[in-house]
């Protein structure tokens, strides 16, 4: 008699209902992660809302820090010590915006005194519009008979505030956030070298370091480089608008050709409230229609040229990123973190973008172009 023992068979229904226990505690598994994951976001998220007024200015911070960190590199190279880079950096940051707001001041102080009239302009504007309101209001009644209902006038309320209170109550905030943003681009200029070598430390393989390295260099080369190619192309529109403003006899040109270049940092948002406020500074000097909107057709005609043939062209040929994924990005952080979440929407979709290249990607798509 052999001693040996015989594996126990399994019949074809054990083996099936072994095989579904395991695939239900493998799905069971997947979902107990993917809810993790999913949670973690959500709560990233809460995080991101609820502490805004201090991580977006450091944020901010970070994004404009890593657009002057060439600059820093080039002053570092004379043999100056990164601190003092960083403060001539954070100098020469701040005297540009000086100079931009003193720029703007004189102009703008003479338009604002101009708002009521524009104002009063509306609503002629609006007044020429009525029999078509009423015309509008008609057939709604028409058709709340129609269904049954009650008939209900069109009713327009326009709630009053205190945008005065409003801005004394605003103020300490805004000063705060100025202040952090100020701090935290100085100390991320003055230590960001100390910061890169920090991370890769903590990577044990030196493979793993190495790749990371790479993704800071293209990290930063990808967003200093956007961020200083759309700054010479928002000079070149605001410089277009202001000439051509000129030769339309529009007031204050220089004054709308900056604002227009410093808007279109957000793109389609910015634009759209640039169009706004110059169908507002028609109303101020014109009562024709044709007169009226020149000033705002003249601009979406620029920025047409520049956002479908000037913009493409030089930065096109390293990075193209799908518009649908743009507008999602402005989306997302405009209602996250405002004006400020406007202007790190793409410069945010650039890092991610590379880094996605770097885990996904083929290595002959990290070196081409950078596209979503």
């Amino acid at each position: 008699m052999d001693g040996r023992l015989k594996p126990l068979s399994l019949n074809a229904d054990d083996l099936f209902e072994k095989r579904a226990a395991n695939a239900i505690e493998k799905n069971l598994q997947t979902a107990a992660n993917l809810s993790v994951v999913v949670g973690g976001l959500l709560g990233c998220l809460v995080a991101l809302y609820l502490g805004k007024t201090i991580i977006a200015p450091i944020a901010l911070a970070i994004v404009i820090g890593i657009m002057f960190g060439p600059i820093a590199d080039k002053i570092e190279k004379n043999k100056i010590p990164p601190s003092v880079s960083a403060m001539l950096v954070v100098a020469l940051f701040a005297g540009l915006i000086a100079a931009s707001f003193a720029a703007f001041a004189v102009p703008l102080s003479s338009w604002i005194d101009r708002v009521p009239r524009i104002w009063n302009q509306f609503q002629i504007s609006l007044a020429d519009w009525k029999g078509m309101f009423d015309t509008v209001g008609s057939f709604q009644q028409e058709l709340q008979k129609i269904a049954g209902g009650e008939a209900t006038a069109m009713k327009v309320e326009v709630d009053e505030g205190g945008p005065l209170e409003d801005a004394a109550f605003l103020a300490p905030v805004i000063l705060g956030q100025v202040a952090i943003f100020l701090a935290s681009f100085y100390f991320f200029v003055a230590t960001r070298h100390e910061l890169r070598l920090l991370i890769l430390r903590l990577c044990v393989r030196r493979k793993t370091r190495w790749h990371l390295a790479r993704v800071f260099k293209d990290v930063e080369d990808s967003v200093s480089g956007y961020l200083i190619s759309i700054t010479y192309i928002n000079l070149g529109l605001g410089l277009s608008v202001s000439l051509l403003f000129w030769l339309l006899g529009v007031p204050s040109p220089l004054l709308w050709g900056m604002l227009a270049g410093v808007l279109n940092y957000v793109v389609y948002i910015g634009p759209a409230i640039m169009s706004i406020i110059l169908i507002g500074v028609g109303l101020a000097t014109h009562t024709e229609t044709l007169a009226i909107l020149t000033p705002a057709a003249v601009f979406l005609c620029c920025n047409f040229l520049e956002a479908q043939f000037v913009t493409p062209t030089v930065i096109g040929r390293r990075m193209t990123m799908n518009p649908f994924f743009v507008f999602l990005s402005l989306v997302f952080w405009i209602w996250l973190w405002g004006p400020i979440g406007g202007f790190i929407a793409i410069p945010s979709l650039l890092i991610i973008n590379v880094i996605y290249l770097h885990m996904f990607a083929a290595p002959e798509r990290r070196r081409g172009v950078a596209k979503l």
